[in-house]
Parts: C-alpha cells; structure tokens; sequence
C-alpha cells in the first residue's frame, strides 16, 4: 500500500508540473510526459506509454484551452482550420504506433526534439513586415481580455500541411502536439507568441482527443486506468497555472523554456539509447 501512495502522489506531481511547464509554452506537457514514463517505466512498449500519456494530455489540453478561453488569446477561427488537417493525422499516427520498435522511437524521438530545440535558439534575422496577403490567405485581427489587439495573416495552405504534420507526429509520439504547433506557427504562419501557445492549447487538445478516441477503438487501453486519473488530476491543476503565468513572460523568454525543456529530453533519450 504504501508504495502504491508514493506512485499515486508521483504521478499527480509529475502531471502538474508537466503541464505548469507546458501550458506556459503552449507544448501541452506530453513531450515531457512521455520520456518521464519511458524513463520511469522501462518495461512499457511505446504503443502503451502514447496512449497512456495521449489520454491524460486531453485533461491537460481542456483545461489550459479553458484557461486561455478566459483571456481571450485563443484564435478560433485559425486553432478550428489547423486542427481540420490534424484530425486526419492524428488518426494515422495512433494507428502506427502498433508497428514503431521501442528503441528506434525512442531515439527518434529524441533527435527530433534536439532538432526543434536547435531550430528555436538558431538566431534568426527578424521578419519582414507583413505586406498584402496573397489569394488563400486568412487575415486575423483581435483584441484580448486585456485590451492587446494583435493582427497577422498566413497562408491557409501552409496551415493545412502545418496542421496535418502536427496531428501524425503528436499521436505517433504521445506528446499532445503543441510543441510542434507553436515554432511553427510562430515562424511560418506568423502568429505573435502569446497567440500561439493558447491557440496551441485549442488544437493539441482536438488532436489528443481524435488521437485518443483512437487508440480506443483499436483496443489499445488494454492496461489499467489508474496511472491516466492520477495524472490527470496534476494535469488539470497545472495548466490552469500554466497558462496565467505565460502571459506574465515576454516571447522570447517562452520560446528560451521551450527550446531547453525538448533540448534537454532529447538529450537524454539518445544517451539513454547508445
């Protein structure tokens, strides 16, 4: 009994700070929720630690698209056209999980992230003002809760592709979406930061859910449901924190806490792996 409470009160801990750190930067936390389970669990197939890590990340992403509902930085419109094209694949990516060999996804896994982490700390020239769309383009202008406006505009295309890749990756990987999410839309669909990591919130969740739903009906929750409820109650707690303290942080100070958490994991899956 007694260890039985340690792992209960380890898992509830592990989710909220997974998902304090990961609503802050917009990632959901399940890029750091799945290395913490391969790590902790070295016994698991891949195929059980996504799922299980995909369910819980679906009470992360609620609760900080709740969060950030409430401060008006969600940007419907564009979170409801990427999430069209991450639907389709997420449901590809839980579908083929069955068939990835745990030691390739694990060191796949962590290249990809040291990937991503170089890409947001490669010093970039700044971008061009934003000129007159092009035909397909969607312009966007808001303001928030707190009286911001912010306006931009992207390619409806590129968001699409954008879309499509995050919902394949997410679910292949169990990581929820946001972390490819946000860089991307930031650099190639040139949303402001604080726009991107909540309406990050909106899709990684929509693409959790279908990944999910998923993974169920292929009868992939073939273990028992404790280790999801006792996550999900850190989880629920942690991105309601999350996402109030983003807006107290300047953009690059995110994009610097995003680049060194999935800099870091990946690290240490490929050391793990050698």
């Amino acid at each position: 009994m007694p260890d039985e409470v340690a792992t209960a009160a380890l898992l509830v801990a592990l989710g909220f700070g997974v998902s304090t750190y990961g609503s802050i930067i917009g990632a959901g936390g399940g890029f750091l929720l799945v290395p913490a389970l391969l790590l902790l669990e070295p016994g698991e197939s891949a195929r059980t630690v996504t799922t299980i890590s995909l369910a819980a990340i679906c009470f992360n992403g609620i609760s900080a698209t709740v969060a950030y509902a409430r401060l008006g930085r969600i940007d419907v419109p564009s979170g409801i056209l990427l999430s069209a094209s991450a639907v389709p694949g997420a449901i590809v990516g839980a579908w083929a999980t069955r068939f990835v060999p745990r030691g390739p996804f694990d060191l796949a896994f962590g290249a990809l992230l040291i990937v991503i982490a170089a890409y947001l700390l490669y010093p970039r020239r700044p971008a061009a003002a934003l000129g007159p769309p092009g035909l397909g383009w969607v312009v966007r202008r808001f303001t928030d809760a707190n009286g911001t406006t912010f306006f931009y505009a992207f390619s409806r295309r590129m968001a699409l592709l954008i879309g499509f890749a995050d919902g394949l990756i997410a679910a292949l990987a169990g990581i929820g979406g946001g972390i490819l999410v946000v860089p991307a839309i930031v650099a190639w669909l040139h949303f402001p930061v604080h726009i991107a990591t909540a309406t990050s919130a909106l899709v990684f969740t929509i693409s959790a859910l279908t990944g999910t739903a998923t993974h169920l009906v292929a009868g992939d929750f073939d273990f028992g449901l404790g280790p999801i409820l006792f996550l999900a109650i850190g989880l629920l707690v942690g991105a309601q924190l999350g996402a109030r303290l983003s807006g107290r942080l300047s953009q690059g100070l995110i994009m610097r806490l995003l680049a060194a958490g999935i800099g870091l994991i990946g690290i240490g899956l490929i050391f793990a792996n050698v």
